[in-house]
């Protein structure tokens, strides 16, 4: 993970991204380029699984999208829209996380 540090945001994939959010590096950097993907595809199957940089992205705490109301809300406005059929097809406790941010306000 440490690599991934040096390698300009522009060239970060959606792996990559998936691994900086998770592990909550640059947030107000990196959420932004992840929300950008996520809005095109929710549920982009990062590296190990459907939905797997949707549901990092939504575990970032409360304070890096207190720093982007923006992103945040379009972010909460696409999950808020997510068929339950493929809500229910994330991985056990995922439909919890994605309600808790969707009441975020």
């Amino acid at each position: 993970m440490h690599e991934l540090r040096r390698v300009p945001l522009g060239a970060l994939g959606a792996a990559e991204l998936r691994t900086l959010v998770a592990q909550r590096v640059g947030l107000p950097f990196t959420l932004p380029l992840a929300v950008r993907l996520l809005l095109e595809e929710p549920l982009l199957d990062a590296y190990f699984h459907e939905g797997d940089l949707l549901l990092a992205a939504v575990a970032a705490p409360a304070s890096a999208w207190a720093m982007l109301p923006g992103p945040g809300a379009r972010l909460r406005t696409v999950v808020g829209s997510l068929p339950e059929e493929a809500v229910a097809r994330l991985p056990h406790g995922a439909a919890e996380e994605l309600a808790r941010f969707v009441a975020w306000s």
